[in-house]
C-alpha cells in the first residue's frame, strides 16, 4: 500500500491535507536562508549528518552512513543503522540479548519516523531481534501507527520476521544474579540501565528521518512500556524544522512528551543545544526524583546543527558529520565530583 492509498483510508484527511497545505504555504513564503533564520538556523552544515546515543552509536553511524553512500533513503539508513545494536547480542538493553524484566521475560519497543510524517511503533513485541523493522513494516504496509504484544507478534511472523530466542545465556545470569539480590544494590544510572539507541540522520538533500529501539529498563513489570516507541515522546521529526531523540528513564521523558518539546522549541527559534538544555530543565522542576534518573537528548536541526543536554554527567552521544564520527561527552545538569 503506497502512502497515498494510506491516508486515503483516514477520516481525518481531509483536515490533515489542509493543514499540511497551509503549513507548506507558509514555509514557501520563506524560502531559502530566510526561512532557516525564521527559526533560529543561519548557520547551514552541508552534507549527511548522523547523530546517535551512547557509545553504541559510533557503530550505528558507520552503518548508517554506509547505507547512504550505497544510494539508500535517509529512512534506510536509520533503521539499518539502529539494526546493528538489535542484532548485538552484548548490548544489554536493545534487541537480542537485551535485559528481560521482572518474569525473565524480554520486551522490545521501537519507532520509526520519516521526513513526510510517516511513523510506525511496536511496543511490548517480543521474541524478534529487529522490532525497528517490524515498526517500519506497520508504517509502509498498514493504515496505523502502532501495533503492541501479541499482535505485534503476529504482524511480525505474517511478514517473514523469524521467530527467536532473545534471553542470551549473559542476560540470564545476569538476571537471576539480580533477582536474588532482590534490591540491594541500584545499578549504574547511564549505562547499565539507560542506553537506548535512539538516532536521527539528515541526508545530503536536508531530508531527516529518526529511529529509536530498547529492551526497555532492566527488571521493569511485565507489559511496561517506556517513551521508545512513542512518538512525539523517544523519538520525533519534523522535516521543516528538525528532529530529536530520547534515552534514561522513560516515565520522566512520557510525562513531558520530551522530543516533540525539543523539536517544537526549534521550531520557536531554540538552537539543538539550546532545545535539550530547556526540556531536561523542565522534566528536573517537574519529575520529584529527577536527581535519581538519567535522561538525555539529541536533537539535529534541518540546517545540520546539533546538540545534547542530560541530567547526569555520564552520557554521550556519537556524531558523524563531513565523514568523520566521534564519541562527544554531553554536558549535563549534574556533574560528578
Amino acid at each position: 500500500m503506497n502512502v497515498l492509498d494510506k491516508e486515503s483510508t483516514s477520516p481525518r484527511t481531509p483536515m490533515n491535507t489542509r493543514r499540511r497545505f497551509l503549513s507548506l504555504s507558509t514555509l514557501g513564503a520563506v524560502s531559502g536562508i530566510g526561512a532557516l533564520r525564521a527559526f533560529g538556523q543561519s548557520k547551514r552544515v552541508d552534507g549527511p549528518i548522523i547523530l546517535s546515543t551512547w557509545n553504541s552509536g559510533i557503530p550505528a553511524n558507520d552503518q548508517a552512513y554506509q547505507v547512504l553512500q550505497e544510494g539508500g533513503s535517509v529512512l534506510d539508513c536509520v533503521e539499518k543503522g539502529v539494526n546493528i545494536i538489535e542484532s548485538d547480542p552484548n548490548n544489554r538493553t536493545v534487541g537480542i540479548g537485551g535485559f528481560p524484566d521482572e518474569e525473565g521475560h524480554v520486551t522490545l519497543d521501537a519507532c520509526i519516523m520519516d521526513e513526510r510524517q510517516r511513523c510506525g511503533s511496536v511496543a511490548f513485541l517480543q521474541h524478534i531481534e529487529n522490532p525497528v523493522s517490524v515498526a517500519r513494516k506497520v508504517m509502509d504496509d498498514t493504515k496505523h501507527v502502532m501495533l503492541v504484544g501479541q499482535g505485534a507478534l503476529n504482524f511480525a511472523l505474517r511478514n517473514g520476521f523469524e521467530k527467536k530466542v532473545l534471553l542470551t545465556e549473559k542476560t540470564l545470569a545476569a538476571w537471576k544474579k539480580r533477582k536474588a539480590e532482590a534490591e540491594a544494590s541500584e545499578p549504574e544510572i547511564n549505562v547499565e540501565n539507560h542506553d537506548t539507541i535512539g538516532l536521527v540522520a539528515r541526508d545530503a538533500e536536508g531530508n531527516l528521518a529518526g529511529a529509536c529501539t530498547t529492551s526497555g529498563v532492566a527488571m521493569k513489570l511485565h507489559g511496561r512500556v517506556g517513551d521508545s516507541p512513542i512518538i512525539g515522546a523517544g523519538l520525533y521529526v519534523d522535516n521543516d524544522v528538525g528532529a530529536a531523540a530520547a534515552t534514561g528513564w522513560g516515565e520522566a521523558v512520557l510525562e513531558n512528551a520530551g522530543s516533540a518539546m525539543v523539536v517544537e522549541l526549534m521550531r520557536h527559534g531554540r538552537t539543538p543545544q539550546q532545545a535539550c538544555k530547556e526540556i531536561v530543565n523542565r522534566i528536573a522542576k517537574k519529575f520529584e526524583n529527577w536527581k535519581n534518573i538519567q535522561v538525555g537528548f539529541i536533537a539535529l536541526n534541518k540546517a545540520g546543527q546539533i546538540g545534547a543536554f542530560a541530567i547526569q554527567s555520564g552520557f554521550k552521544y556519537a556524531h558523524h558529520s563531513a565523514g568523520k564520527n566521534q564519541l562527544i561527552k554531553s554536558t549535563s545538569l549534574l556533574n560528578k565530583a
